[in-house]
């Protein structure tokens, strides 16, 4: 897969300065949904990524080769990028004395988490021992706006989800790529740490005050000639306690005209909370046409994305014959399938 081209100004300047080639660090997690920020790398910038750093509870694995600190400077990485995403976004101090390591070696860290490397100061004494550098990139210091609803130029296509982790990012650049394949102005605009990792900027709107998610979104997808396509990637769901309110404020935001719904078919309840179940992805559809209207009054959905990973093939042609009769959309994964249909849908 190929890194996708962007017009975006630089929202996040550190994020055009990582080096590359990177690492990709694990952890001690056991689920490989708390690793996409590694995944996505992996698959759309598997030219730049070179091995992956583990402690030895971790049971995840991206097929990259195991390296240690040493090991990953003598292949010429200049950077490990934190490639999991734990609930909270929290950095675990028992993370630290391995990243002391890299830092040591001479090899920038680069975290997408709430917490800020430099707030641990064993981190902050190895960067300046081995000259590297510690990049926050889903902390953004410009100015931001409260959202305006104000009508823009251009076309937009936001992905949402029926719960966090199930191909919002990927649906995204599956799209975007497709578009540009046929020769239309598309752009991928990143929302969250691993996309802005891809395309090289972005501005990740879950560490935005909530007052400007919405102003957040508009500044990411800004007014553009009339054919232009947006494909903005999603975050959270509107239906998740914990992410809501992300999710609510990047569709008022972004304004789309289109959206595309992905869900697991193989799940049952929103991640991590097994108390709460999946809602029928018909409500998510509803509930999120219903709010969308408040900036855009025509704003549609194109498509359902299914994530059959899990799936054999019988299993997965069946579930997408299902979805596309049940929502009247065509179904599709687009990493099993690819997106030409969805995107002839889109285009009609």
């Amino acid at each position: 897969m190929t890194q996708p081209a962007s017009t975006l100004p630089p929202l996040v300047d550190s994020v055009l300065q990582v080096r590359k080639p990177y690492v990709l660090f694990l952890g001690d997690v056991t689920e490989a949904t708390d690793a996409k920020t590694a995944f996505g790398l992996r698959d759309w910038c598997t030219a730049d990524c070179i091995g992956q750093l583990r402690l030895p509870a971790c049971t995840v694995d991206t097929g990259l080769p195991d390296l240690s600190p040493i090991e990953a400077k003598a292949k010429g990485a200049g950077s490990l990028v934190i490639g999991i995403a734990p609930i909270g976004g929290k950095l675990q101090p028992h993370w630290v004395p391995l990243l002391v390591e890299v830092l040591e070696a001479g090899i920038d860290v680069v975290s997408g988490m709430h917490t800020r490397l430099a707030s641990y100061p064993d981190l902050v004494q190895a960067a300046q021992k081995g000259h590297a550098r510690l990049i926050d990139i889903r902390h953004y210091s410009g100015p931001l706006s409260v959202g305006t609803g104000i009508k823009r130029t251009g076309k937009r296509v936001l992905t949402v989800g029926t719960d966090c982790a199930l191909g919002k990012k990927y649906t995204a650049l599956a799209i975007a790529q497709e578009l540009r394949r046929r020769g239309l102005p598309a752009d991928f605009r990143a929302t969250g740490q691993t996309g802005t990792l891809i395309a090289g900027r972005g501005l990740a709107v879950d560490a935005v005050i909530a007052d400007f998610i919405a102003g957040a979104a508009e500044l990411i997808s800004p007014a553009n000639q009339a054919e232009h396509w947006d494909v903005v990637e999603g975050q959270g769901s509107i239906m998740n306690p914990a992410y809501a309110g992300v999710s609510l404020g990047l569709l008022h935001g972004s304004q789309p005209d289109a959206i595309i719904v992905c869900h697991d078919p193989l799940r049952t309840h929103i991640g991590g909370m097994p108390h709460i179940p999946l809602v029928p992805v018909e409500e998510i559809v509803d509930l999120t046409l219903r709010l969308g209207r408040l900036t855009n009054p025509h704003i549609r959905c194109v498509g359902v994305s299914l994530n059959t990973a899990a799936m054999s093939e019988a299993e997965r042609a069946a579930a997408l014959a299902e979805y596309e009769q049940r929502l009247g959309v065509p179904a599709f994964d687009p990493m099993q399938r690819g997106v030409e249909r969805v995107v002839d849908f889109l285009l009609a």
